[in-house]
């Protein structure tokens, strides 16, 4: 029951209106999908820092696995990005910048194709699982199995659906972040390489998209911080984790801030449906369908 994902995630009541008013019969269009095809069906989530996309899918995962009776597989990712050893290898060899998990090149793309891969042939697969407050993967020994015939595969991510940037564009830097410490652009041309070659052949595995549009990057930064104060919430010691302050999440929002203005100028249009949200987070508007 609706009543009872809004207790468990922890939302406010005022989520029960917005579920029915546009997400619950955008979780009616994915189970009528399932009839179409042969194989799992794959919806693409995109949307900036604290938007909302992991409260979207999981809400569809919960109508359509308890309304529905769909087996559902939900994925972020999120769950994909790297260890701290490794990152810090690729910082060494390659830029200080990509000691922080989060653009395109910090993710295990290796194993989010065959993640996604296997789950397509309906084969079983242990699902990634990242703990963002010790910033490492929680251990493979703990990860889940898919079910044995997934019905619909669920995968959100900020950059997800987001195709490289034109290399006029990466010229000039976008904030202060890119200008100090990235001074020569080895930084972005490199992820933008890496979304190129190891993340824009996977979008094809995916059906149908769906956008979390924001008003513009300046929300970003509340709704990040907002995001962070939750997972602070949700553990019970802070001292060891890597739960970050408001001025570390100030700073850590600028390595999104390119692909995010990026995505925000390009994807509307490519997207077969867009939520378009205010400032408070609130859904304005619904462009297309599933």
């Amino acid at each position: 029951m609706l009543s009872d994902f809004i207790v468990e995630h922890n939302l406010p009541s005022t989520f029960a209106s917005t579920a029915r008013q546009w997400f619950v019969n955008t979780a009616n269009q994915l189970s009528n999908k399932t009839s179409e095809t042969q194989t799992p069906f794959f919806l693409g989530i995109n949307g900036c820092q604290g938007s909302g996309k992991s409260t979207l899918a999981n809400f569809l995962n919960h109508h359509l696995s308890q309304e529905k009776d769909l087996a559902v597989v939900n994925l972020s990712l999120d769950d994909f990005y790297l260890s701290q050893e490794k990152r810090a290898e690729l910082a060494k060899t390659i830029h200080p910048l990509l000691a922080t998990r989060g653009v395109p090149g910090t993710h295990d793309t290796e194993l989010l194709a065959d993640t996604l891969s296997r789950l397509k042939k309906r084969q079983p697969v242990a699902l990634p699982r990242f703990d963002k407050a010790q910033d490492n993967p929680i251990a493979s020994t703990l990860w889940q199995l898919s079910p044995t015939k997934v019905d619909i595969v669920i995968i959100e991510g900020w950059c997800w659906g987001v195709e490289p940037q034109n290399s006029i564009k990466l010229k000039a830097p976008i904030n202060q972040l890119e200008q100090t410490q990235d001074c020569d652009g080895q930084w972005r041309h490199y992820v933008n390489q890496q979304l190129a070659n190891f993340y824009q052949p996977l979008y094809q595995l995916i059906d149908k998209w769906l956008m979390l549009k924001a008003p513009s990057f300046d929300c970003v930064a509340t709704w990040r911080w907002q995001q962070e104060q939750h997972l602070a919430q949700t553990i019970t010691n802070t001292k060891d984790t890597k739960v970050m302050s408001k001025l570390e999440v100030e700073t850590f929002i600028c390595y999104f801030q390119r692909l995010t203005e990026h995505a925000l100028a390009t994807l509307p249009d490519k997207c077969d449906l867009v939520y378009t949200l205010n400032q408070d987070r609130k859904i304005e508007s619904a462009v297309g369908r599933i």
